[in-house]
């Protein structure tokens, strides 16, 4: 293994370091293993994505008692979306454990199963008209499986490909990863769109269920293209080495508890300021007369703009460092804030494309794009899945999971965006000083 160092704030060195990895492959098979990660993050994310639209069309209606406010049954429907959230940190420890004792590549096997065959079921359930209760006990416990498969895929998805790059390409091969939960996302989004063209009576009836039983088809395909990839190089190395924690969980938070606190406070601008952008942002509009139509036009542009700046953004940070082009992101966050509310009042459709075009291709985009590699990089080999699933699904608990919430009750209360740009400012904040502590992992100094 090459030397490594890490570095505090302040510049100095400690006892237990952390590696950067230095493992790396030759150029095809190294976009061998791009292609078939992307893909296969893709398509589990289009597992996970595919509960939410069904909870804002269908289930509200099909799995929740009948005579209930239909805004309560999707409610609750939205309710089982929180469940899947708050099982991702617990997925992550369990396949962080597996990723690092026995291989990336088994952990994302197992991962893409467990999606699969959840989703599938889910395509396969019976209604509330049906069984009564049965049925949304059964759609909560299997959105539990989806949410821990998801909490166990960002991780190993990223190390697929970040321990096989060449260390001075790094952060641009790893933002890549990030490119599967986009597409996820829009192969789920196009998928429900094209059934929702077939008669109403036949949609509610049968048709929603497409979407999930094709998942047995994207099983198929996402375990074939997995289990044909080697294992992650660096992996590979620190295992030949007989470097291996036995309990990877205990051992990350034994020698890394600052590395863990960095990732998690990495994570509250990206995360959370992203579902205001994306989230809140589509109820602002709708509570200032903005037509819906626009303001989806500017999510969607934005989103498909982001695709191509965070790889840019991940390129930049292998020239100039992680943490710059991190900063660029999180105090990006900072200054726009007022100015993001300010475009959208303006109910000028290219202004507020400007805004959202702000918010996700440059701030969001230059987190995101440079997350993978600086977070991979804090973390030491034998337990650097561990710890990334920790710092990152922890935090996306009560950052994603709380922003929308906390921005939709000040919006109620005050009536006005104001205290909600103090959100996200405050939420960009905490990175930057998170930023403030942690060191360059871009281009450590040799011992």
């Amino acid at each position: 293994m090459a030397s490594t160092r890490t570095f505090s704030a302040a510049g100095n060195h400690h006892d237990e370091v952390a590696e950067v990895p230095t493992g790396s492959v030759d150029n095809k098979s190294l976009r061998r293993i791009v292609f078939a990660s992307v893909v296969g993050n893709a398509l589990e994310w289009y597992d996970f994505f595919l509960y939410s639209t069904a909870a804002a069309l269908v289930f509200g209606a099909l799995f929740f008692p009948k005579g209930t406010d239909p805004l309560l049954g999707t409610l609750a429907a939205f309710a089982g979306f929180a469940v899947g959230f708050a099982a991702r940190p617990l997925g992550g420890v369990l396949f962080g454990h597996i990723g690092d004792r026995y291989g990336r590549k088994g952990a994302l096997v197992w991962t893409l199963s467990i999606m699969g065959g959840a989703t599938f079921l889910i395509g396969l359930l019976p209604t509330y008209a049906q069984v009564g209760m049965w049925a949304p006990m059964l759609l909560l416990v299997l959105r539990l499986l989806q949410g821990a498969a998801a909490g166990g895929e960002w991780g190993g998805g990223v190390l697929m490909i970040s321990e096989s790059a060449p260390p001075e390409k790094r952060g641009y091969y790893a933002a890549w990863s990030q490119i599967g939960v986009g597409g996820g996302f829009v192969l789920s989004a196009a998928v429900f769109f094209l059934v929702q063209m077939l008669p109403k009576d036949a949609f509610m009836s049968w048709g929603w269920r497409i979407p999930f039983l094709l998942s047995i088809v994207i099983f198929g395909v996402g375990v074939y293209v997995r289990s044909r990839l080697p294992e992650s190089a660096e992996f590979a190395k620190a295992e030949a080495a007989g470097k291996k924690a036995r309990m990877p969980v205990f051992e990350v938070i034994r020698k890394h508890p600052k590395e863990i606190l960095m990732a998690m406070g990495l994570r509250v601008a990206e995360n959370g300021g992203s579902y205001i952008v994306l989230a809140f942002s589509l109820v602002y509009g709708k509570f200032i007369g903005v037509p819906n139509q626009i303001m989806l036009a500017g999510v969607i542009v934005s989103m498909s703009v982001e695709l191509g700046t965070m790889l840019l953004w991940g390129r930049l940070s292998d020239r100039i460092g992680r943490k710059p082009v991190y900063m660029i992101g999180a105090a990006g966050f900072v200054v726009i804030a007022f100015p993001f509310f300010w475009l959208i009042g303006t109910q000028v459709p290219a202004l507020i494309w400007l805004a959202f075009l702000l918010g996700n291709a440059v701030c969001h985009g230059a987190m995101i794009g440079t997350q993978p590699s600086l977070m991979g990089e804090l973390f030491s080999t034998e337990v650097r899945y561990s710890g990334m699933a920790l710092g990152h699904e922890v935090a996306s608990v009560f950052a994603g999971g709380l922003s929308p919430l906390l921005a939709t009750a000040l919006l109620a209360h005050y009536h006005a965006a104001w205290p909600v740009a103090l959100l996200l400012i405050a939420m960009g904040m905490i990175t930057v000083i998170s930023l403030l502590f942690t060191h360059e992992t871009a281009r450590p100094r040799a011992r």
